[in-house]
């Protein structure tokens, strides 16, 4: 109810019932909305946090090839001491090469899968002519892709 003074008195009018304000059901509409909204925003979030995961995973997996490339440079008078297949276990032996092996493996564990895990791999294939493809192999499920990633440099040594 509205309370108009005029010259002194005061008169009432009332509003008709549709202006009284905002009902409940209006209210509970609006906050149903914001709820679908804030929800689809959260979703989005996530998604690019599993991108992020995803790129750096592979920004780690190329930083990787280049580490044991240079180890390779390093060591050229044995650069076909290297040659590995798919292995995921690291295992040190005598010579530099395979300590330089067992270490590059330790480290892509370390900063591309989990402790003690399987799908963490690498590969080097002698190709000839001083060529090498080096092969980065883990699981990208963690991050929203596939299964197996993997990322696949050729050098000259």
């Amino acid at each position: 109810m509205m309370i108009l003074k005029k010259r002194g008195r005061a008169r009432e009018r009332s509003l008709p019932g549709r202006m009284r304000g905002v009902s409940l059901l209006e209210v509970l509409i609006s906050v149903l909305i914001l709820g679908i909204g804030l929800l689809g925003i959260a979703a989005m979030q996530a998604l690019a946090l599993r991108g992020g995961q995803s790129s750096l995973e592979s920004s780690q997996a190329v930083m990787q090839t280049s580490s044991i490339a240079e180890s390779m440079r390093a060591n050229r008078a044995n650069a076909a001491a290297y040659a590995m297949g798919m292995t995921c276990a690291a295992s040190g032996g005598g010579s530099l090469a395979e300590n330089d092996l067992a270490a590059w493996l330790d480290s892509l564990k370390d900063t591309m899968g989990v402790e003690d895990d399987s799908t963490t791999c690498g590969r080097i294939e002698a190709l000839g002519n001083s060529r090498y493809r080096i092969t980065v192999q883990w699981d990208d499920s963690r991050s929203g892709g596939g299964a197996q990633r993997q990322v696949i440099t050729e050098v000259s040594i």
